[in-house]
């Protein structure tokens, strides 16, 4: 049987970009992104839930989202679940579900220049070795 992690979200830039690079010089660039659902509950009553997501984003990519993307830009993200485990300073494991996305298109017009416009080829797929994550 086939397997599938897709993921698709639109929502708002929650913070700017942080970029940084792996030991091998590889860039990589995170963000968080807020989409929001609007429900009535039985009652009636209108509720609105938000939902935050860590996206990553790899090389020429992760350089684009760092020069293009601010809090508050609309986008649509592109791309795979991966859960990661770490052991915290206190002794403690944490962990963390991330969107790592292969696509990041925006979706407002608040500059000229944007990633959507520039988007003529598909990032490219790298494959990730354990030395290569920052953190």
């Amino acid at each position: 049987m086939a397997n599938l992690n897709k993921v698709m979200i639109i929502g708002n830039v929650g913070s700017d970009p942080e970029m940084r690079f792996t030991p091998n010089g590889n860039p990589v660039t995170s963000f968080r992104v807020a989409t929001n659902r609007v429900y009535t509950t039985p009652e009636g009553e209108r509720k609105q839930e938000t939902d935050w997501f860590t996206v990553v984003t790899w090389n020429k990519l992760a350089e684009q989202c760092n020069q293009f993307l601010s809090k508050g830009r609309l986008v649509y993200v592109e791309g795979r679940l991966h859960n990661r485990s770490w052991e915290g300073q206190d002794g403690q494991k944490r962990f963390r579900t991330e969107i790592i996305a292969n696509r990041v298109t925006f979706l407002d017009r608040q500059s000229s220049s944007s990633l959507g416009d520039d988007k003529a080829e598909e990032p490219e797929t790298v494959e990730i070795e354990p030395d290569d994550i920052p953190f």
